[in-house]
């Protein structure tokens, strides 16, 4: 059941703060507390002690005073009263899912995580009303902003950079508030369903297309291959036709050679018995033999 609002005049006690109910109680309390812890201001019993890590903002009769470093403090009861408390610790925020419209008309759902700490507690109490709504608000808007520069498909490729240029444009404007935001990253990116299938249909058809241009460079590389080893065969068998045919004739040359040499010492032989005695005879009794033996042939 959601609790009734109510509109206060002036400012209660505590007594009659005890008696609120929640929902009211936070509102009425969202002055004294801190955006990161969501801490109550403590009371003033004249001696503090500030934790490390944070920082206390006291007022003296509702005006500013000091910020309290950790450690113990002193404080004057009735007259000083911590009136904001901050943690210097890093904090992440998550930033609602928005809609954002690309530079190519493309509406897309979007959120991230902020990740601030405060750096000036007496900016962070007096700069602005509500820290973390502040802080949530100019995340929303730069990032619609810097959405609207590029199209769907540079979004999806240059995440990087447009995380780095939301957070150049929050720290601009956030400088006088007391934060500093130290990195923003994108969480979830969401096309409308339609530009989805798009998408979907769109990177099958470059599945295929690869696949496509794979399975053609391989059949080239089989018939590159299946050529050059043709290439290759018919060479080599070229090859050894023509040293088969160099061993033939090398072994005819070799056959001639050694006929012309026997034939030729056959002749100084018959030469040599011409010159000798009774040469003549015996030559005329051979070359009747040979004749015989051609007609016997």
């Amino acid at each position: 059941q959601k609790a009734p609002e109510i509109m206060l005049a002036r400012p209660l006690g505590r007594a009659a703060l005890r008696r609120l109910p929640n929902a009211a109680l936070r509102t009425t309390q969202r002055h004294v507390s801190n955006y990161f812890g969501r801490m109550s201001t403590p009371w003033n019993p004249g001696i503090v002690v500030v934790p490390q890590q944070m920082a206390w903002v006291v007022e003296t009769f509702g005006r500013y005073d000091k910020v309290l470093e950790p450690g113990l403090r002193f404080l004057i009861p009735l007259v000083q009263r911590v009136s904001y408390v901050f943690s210097l610790k890093e904090e992440a925020i998550s930033v609602p899912s928005q809609t954002a419209i690309t530079r190519d008309n493309v509406s897309v759902s979007i959120d991230g995580v902020l990740f601030v700490k405060v750096t000036d507690a007496y900016r962070a109490a007096y700069g602005v009303e509500d820290p973390h709504f502040a802080v949530t608000q100019l995340a929303q808007t730069t990032m619609r902003s810097e959405i609207g520069k590029i199209t769907l498909d540079r979004m999806f490729e240059e995440r990087e950079v447009l995380n780095v240029n939301i957070v150049s444009s929050i720290n601009a404007a956030a400088a006088d508030w007391g934060i500093q935001c130290l990195r923003y990253e994108i969480r979830d990116i969401t096309p409308p369903r339609a530009i989805r299938a798009a998408m979907e249909m769109q990177a099958e058809a470059e599945r295929r297309k690869r696949a496509l241009v794979l399975d053609s460079e391989g059949e080239k590389d089989a018939e590159i291959n299946i050529a050059t080893g043709k290439k290759m065969s018919r060479i080599l068998a070229s090859e050894a036709s023509m040293q088969e045919r160099i061993n033939l004739g090398k072994g005819d040359a070799a056959a001639v050679e050694a006929h012309a040499q026997a034939t030729a010492e056959a002749t100084r032989l018959v030469a040599g018995a011409l010159g000798a005695r009774d040469g003549h005879a015996a030559t005329s009794l051979r070359l009747p033999g040979r004749d015989v033996e051609g007609l016997k042939g």
